[in-house]
């Protein structure tokens, strides 16, 4: 059983990259989005159910898993979450959806909220899953936040810096990783097929230097986008339900939903008591979030 029986699994070629997807299950769409340093196996444990009340399509992120890993241009564009919204906005259109709903966990949380933002005739309601958005952590990154998420200045150090350290030892770079940001701090979570694939992708050159691009791009692209549309007074529209953990890193950053209030015109909340990777460690507690937000049953 890989969580995801029933699901046809594809490579679509798209306008500047092929991404691997995963697709099954009926209803209205409903798109989930992995984020670092997994893809899109972390969405196993509900993938099934899921697919039990929609139309489940489930992709690597450009950099990711198997989908292809372009290299990073000048100005960090390549792996903004802008650039990664529009991916989804052709993989819609690939499969002749109008809209849909999506749901994101860390960095493909951020893809949602900038699909959301950039895109909004293209999503009914939008899930956030341990995130705020990019702007308010650079913003706010003091000496005790950049503890907590070291690995953000870290990866966006200019290449080949995180590449070569990482490179140097993937496999304990992405379990010591892993472990530290779960509420057990181990790696019971996590299925072994699963942690073999994060440690591939890690392993390999053209997508570890994907996914430091990605932490790139958050310190300078898309944190200016951020930026932009806060000073523009843009919102996103779609209603929007967060999931966070209390164990996690928004949770360490302040009032968690009052942050999204600020994005968001509709906003809804709920915690966990796992630490970040939500879906692996209580699987439950997503379903029982985003089931009635997406309207299941």
């Amino acid at each position: 059983m890989t969580g995801f029986d029933g699901f046809s699994s594809e490579r679509v070629a798209l306008a500047d990259v092929t991404l691997h997807v995963r697709r099954g299950g009926a209803g209205a769409p409903l798109v989930l989005l992995h984020g670092f340093p997994e893809n899109h196996r972390c969405w196993a444990p509900v993938a099934a159910e899921f697919a039990r009340h929609f139309d489940v399509i489930v992709p690597d992120l450009r950099g990711y898993g198997a989908s292809d890993a372009p290299p990073d241009d000048a100005g960090h564009t390549t792996y903004s979450k802008r650039r990664m919204a529009q991916d989804i906005v052709d993989l819609l259109d690939h499969y002749g959806l109008e809209r849909a709903h999506v749901l994101g966990h860390d960095r493909g949380a951020r893809v949602t909220y900038r699909l959301a933002l950039d895109h909004p005739g293209r999503v009914d309601r939008i899930g956030i899953i341990e995130v705020l958005p990019t702007a308010d952590y650079w913003r706010g990154m003091d000496a005790r936040l950049s503890l907590a998420v070291w690995h953000w200045p870290f990866l966006a150090q200019p290449a080949p810096l995180p590449e070569t350290l990482i490179g140097a030892r993937p496999d304990w770079f992405i379990d010591t990783l892993m472990a530290s940001w779960t509420h057990g701090k181990g790696l019971t979570p996590f299925t072994p097929e699963a942690l073999d694939s994060y440690r591939a992708q890690a392993a390999d050159p053209a997508h570890l230097a994907a996914m430091c691009a990605d932490y790139r791009a958050g310190a300078t692209t898309d944190w200016r986008l951020d930026e932009d549309d806060l000073a523009a007074g843009h919102k996103i529209a779609a209603p929007l339900h967060f999931l966070w953990a209390e164990d996690g890193f928004p949770a360490r950053a302040g009032n968690p939903r009052a942050a999204w209030q600020r994005w968001a015109e509709v906003v809804t909340d709920s915690a966990c008591q796992t630490g970040h990777f939500v879906m692996e460690e209580d699987p439950q507690a997503v379903l029982n979030a985003f089931l009635p937000h997406f309207g299941a049953g």
